[in-house]
């Protein structure tokens, strides 16, 4: 089982990150509430996230523990609309880019991660799986920081 505690740090495409649009790297100092997060594949070739909702309150901190139970390597990101489906253009043209950034973890079948995060920033943002193919099989679900 691998765990990984997101902190500040550089973006793995060499961009340096003060803040994110989600928010911001949480503190593992301080409390934060568990969520965990399952990565599921059907038999009928959907994908998905459970739970695909959450709703926080601005400030508060989450620890995502999120583990994929398929059989194929899948990914978490989370961001904005807006950057998750710039990237998703990019994941197309690079499909073997892997992640291990504050805001976004590869995980391959069987794997266990965690994002520590705190939602700074009001407003409905996503997490999501941009594998080509994996966000249309199902693979995104929102959060809402009110």
């Amino acid at each position: 089982m691998a765990v990984i505690i997101a902190g500040p740090a550089a973006h793995a495409h060499g961009d340096e990150h003060d803040s994110f649009a989600v928010g911001r790297p949480g503190d593992p100092s301080q409390p934060a509430r568990v969520v965990k997060v399952t990565i599921e594949e059907h038999s009928d070739g959907t994908m998905a996230f459970s739970p695909k909702t959450l709703v926080v309150k601005r400030g508060e901190q989450v620890r995502f523990e999120i583990t994929n139970t398929g059989k194929l390597t899948h990914e978490f990101i989370l961001d904005s609309f807006a950057h998750n489906a710039h990237h998703k253009v990019e994941m197309a043209k690079n499909p073997e880019m892997e992640h291990d950034d504050p805001n976004m973890k590869t995980l391959d079948p069987g794997k266990l991660v965690e994002i520590l995060w705190r939602f700074s920033k009001p407003g409905a943002y996503e997490f999501a799986c941009l594998i080509p193919g994996h966000y249309e099989a199902g693979m995104h679900g929102t959060v809402t920081v009110k």
